[in-house]
């Protein structure tokens, strides 16, 4: 069963840089790892093509994070391994690559979609025990979602079984239990930080949080 995470209020879009809040740890921020912060500061979305309130994210206020990030933040996403399962890796595997061949624009949406349905990100409920025959249950059923998007999937195997996508995988998961992410989507900012989504009110004082924890926060 995915874990998801339930925002406390939808998120809407405010001015940007406008909140005089002071951000408090153990309130809008947790430290998940005692190691240093990475060097370059950086924004790292952990999630799941399975999850619901990852679809919304991906949707509709995504962009619009990355859009306000501070110039000087990276972003980078990362799927989690809740399912434990061979389809759950397989899925996994698909993210990273997507990100291999450089086609999250086209990808991204098709494999949540593929996954939910589109009306998913509609605000629908969507529930998948309750599915007879999902849509993805085998590498075969994803490479048909990367060619019906006119992705060619002759080398999709040789990525998907190379060194550097298992790699990837493997940090997905050892940083998955490092950060303690016990439910999706979180934030994680220069491996060090997760934001507390549930003391989010709007998506500007989102924004303010990410930037404030991966530029200023020391």
């Amino acid at each position: 069963m995915i874990k998801h995470i339930a925002l406390a209020l939808t998120l809407a879009i405010a001015p940007l840089s406008s909140f005089a809040a002071q951000f408090v740890e153990g309130k809008h921020f947790t430290t998940v790892s005692d190691k240093a912060p990475s060097a370059e500061p950086k924004l790292t979305e952990f999630y799941s093509f399975y999850c619901h309130n990852c679809f919304n994210m991906e949707t509709q206020y995504l962009g619009d994070i990355k859009a306000n990030l501070n110039k000087k933040v990276s972003f980078d996403s990362k799927h989690v391994d809740f399912m434990n399962s061979e389809i759950g890796t397989e899925v996994m595997r698909s993210l990273a690559v997507i990100q291999e061949l450089n086609v999250q624009d086209t990808m991204i949406h098709a494999m949540f979609a593929a996954i939910q349905g589109d009306e998913s990100a509609h605000g629908h409920d969507h529930d998948h025990s309750a599915h007879e025959e999902p849509a993805i249950n085998n590498r075969a059923d994803i490479k048909k979602v990367f060619a019906d998007k006119g992705i060619d999937v002759s080398k999709y195997d040789a990525i998907a079984d190379s060194k550097a996508v298992n790699e990837k995988i493997d940090l997905w998961r050892a940083q998955q239990r490092e950060f303690r992410i016990q439910s999706v989507p979180t934030f994680i900012v220069n491996d060090k930080y997760a934001v507390n989504l549930s003391q989010v009110r709007t998506l500007g004082e989102l924004i303010d949080l990410i930037n404030y924890l991966a530029v200023e926060h020391k």
